[in-house]
């Protein structure tokens, strides 16, 4: 992360007054933590509001959304500092493409993370989406085999377009429980916990400027929750657990007997040249 340029995160000054007390709040816990560095990795597949999500928590337009691109088309990291505190977040392309896990975009990011010690996974899904099949469970695998299962540990699951009137006269909280839920079983598996452990945690998110606000121009859910501040708190909280950071290191990537598969080769290539 040394070579990255760091800017000054002056976009947290353009948040109302009360949601950027509430983020310092939050940022003096991190150092009381001693922890002056935090690196978020957001995953998900195209069109969930990954970029967006982005750009909401840097206060800044630093990801590139429009009707005509959904998401990033490579790795992005941006990184910002602001009283001794560093935050780098990577946006990424969507992992499915043609209605299966896209290998070339989880290699990009792969690639694109070697050496980098991951504090944070953002798994980005939509909360108006309706159902849940394989191609859920194959990415999150995928997930899973590419940096190894225990970033989940270190995973949040972010449902955008909060801000939605459910189906069928369900109540809010009902139809927000019953999708989290689902999801959280699909990350449970695709991670390997066990039945006993706790679930991954489940954040809403609206991206919109059409979202409501409360009195103080704070955006705000249905619920009248305060999603940013929630959504950074629960970042803390995950950050400061007792789970370790995720270095991506090329034995992640490989995996432990890369070279000696490679070295077995050797032999049958010299024979043959």
């Amino acid at each position: 992360m040394a070579s990255q340029l760091v800017r000054e995160w002056m976009g947290i000054q353009q948040f109302p007054v009360a949601t950027q007390t509430a983020l310092h709040r939050l940022l003096g816990k991190l150092k009381q933590e001693s922890v002056d560095t935090l690196t978020i990795l957001v995953l998900g597949k195209g069109g969930v509001g990954k970029s967006s999500t982005v750009n909401s928590i840097v206060g800044e337009r630093v990801a590139i959304v429009s009707a005509f691109q959904s998401e990033a088309m490579r790795p992005l990291i941006c990184s910002r500092s602001r009283a001794g505190f560093t935050l780098n977040i990577i946006d990424t392309p969507g992992l499915i493409e043609g209605g299966f896990v896209n290998d070339h975009a989880l290699d990009l990011i792969k690639r694109f993370l070697i050496n980098k010690t991951i504090d944070i996974l953002l798994y980005v899904d939509r909360l108006d989406g309706y159902r849940v099949d394989d191609l859920d469970l194959q990415v999150t695998k995928a997930i899973s085999k590419s940096f190894g299962q225990q970033i989940w540990r270190r995973g949040i699951v972010v449902l955008t377009h909060a801000q939605l009137s459910p189906p069928d006269e369900l109540r809010y909280a009902d139809f927000v429980g019953r999708r989290s839920t689902i999801l959280q079983d699909v990350v449970h598996k695709a991670a390997g916990f066990k039945k006993s452990e706790a679930q991954i945690p489940v954040v809403l998110v609206e991206n919109s400027g059409r979202c409501n606000t409360n009195s103080g121009g704070e955006k705000v859910l249905s619920d009248g929750t305060v999603w940013l501040p929630n959504l950074v708190e629960k970042i803390v909280e995950v950050a400061t657990n007792s789970s370790k950071p995720i270095l991506i290191d090329k034995k992640l990537i490989e995996g432990p007997d890369a070279n000696q598969w490679r070295k077995r080769w050797i032999p049958l290539l010299l024979a043959l040249q």
